[in-house]
């Protein structure tokens, strides 16, 4: 796949952030009509996609690596991250958000596509282990007490090892390890595809109806150190422990590729489980998400 095609791939995830900016404008949607879609996409989709590409793969130990380097990534991003809201002297709402939408990148939503796209199944399932085992994980081991702590909800701190084993993705990730000696039956699979189709265009157009331009302008210079931290140095970062690991090229594309995804849009849920502010974990989903269609390829023709 070219790089070119990779950029319109991108390109088209914001045309589906725009789709869902207009229904709102409209007055079809509301901001909250977001909480329901992400249900979806969390209950139903996401689990379904993971299904349908674990149960025919091949794994092998390398898996590992992969989640290793993504940890590795995100523990750079956290600290710098971490120090920056410190300069950028934050109020808590938003530098919670801030640490979260720095350090976790969109590698379910985004990468899974983009991955299977440029790197082919293989890939795709690389980009699962890489997610779940690494950025899904330091969202809940990491990030939700972040989120806990410096947000407005009264709700109790949350138990992190039980909301990682009971993370849906996680669980069907298990399901098809498991089930991975028995054919799913036709019916069956044709459900999956459709529900796992559908997990893509609906958190896009989830960020579009949760998108408050007005909040953007206000927040530059975070956003901006949002976008550095988040798109060049996680994935330089990753990109080196590759190399240094001696990692075979396919691999490495990986791990960079996942590295320098834009901010996750699971952020944006969590960010409104605990009261931060969702404007500007918003407005950096967006913000990051354009940037990408430029860094992404940009890296992957300078590096590889």
């Amino acid at each position: 796949m070219s790089l070119l095609a990779l950029a319109e791939v991108i390109l088209t995830l914001l045309a589906l952030v725009g789709v869902g900016y207009a229904l709102r404008g409209a007055g079809l949607l509301t901001r909250e009509d977001s909480i329901p879609i992400n249900r979806i996409i969390v209950y139903a989709g996401l689990p379904a996609l993971i299904f349908r590409a674990v149960h025919p793969a091949r794994l092998d130990l390398g898996l590992a690596g992969v989640a290793a380097v993504a940890w590795a990534s995100f523990l750079v991003a956290m600290g710098l991250a971490w120090l920056s809201r410190k300069g950028l002297r934050l109020p808590a709402l938003i530098a919670g958000g801030f640490l979260l939408v720095s350090s976790l990148g969109n590698t379910g939503y985004l990468g899974y596509p983009v991955a299977l796209t440029l790197l082919g199944d293989e890939g795709l399932v690389r980009a699962i282990f890489s997610d779940l085992f690494g950025t899904v994980a330091a969202l809940l081991l990491v990030g939700l007490p972040i989120a806990a702590g410096m947000g407005a909800s009264e709700e109790r701190r949350p138990n992190m090892l039980r909301e990682l084993v009971t993370f849906p993705g996680l669980v069907a990730l298990a399901v098809a390890i498991a089930l991975r000696p028995v054919a799913v039956p036709g019916p069956v699979s044709a459900g999956l595809d459709a529900l796992a189709n559908m997990v893509v265009p609906l958190i896009m157009i989830s960020v579009g109806v949760s998108l408050q331009l007005q909040a953007i302008r206000p927040h530059l210079r975070a956003l901006s150190a949002v976008a550095t931290i988040k798109l060049l140095a996680a994935p330089l970062m990753a990109w080196g422990i590759a190399s240094m690991a001696g990692m075979d090229e396919e691999v490495a594309r990986l791990v960079t590729l996942q590295a320098g995804m834009p901010s996750m849009t699971l952020s944006l849920v969590i960010g409104a489980r605990f009261g931060l502010d969702t404007d500007f974990i918003a407005s950096a989903i967006l913000l990051t998400t354009v940037g990408s269609v430029i860094t992404i390829p940009m890296l992957q023709l300078l590096l590889f």
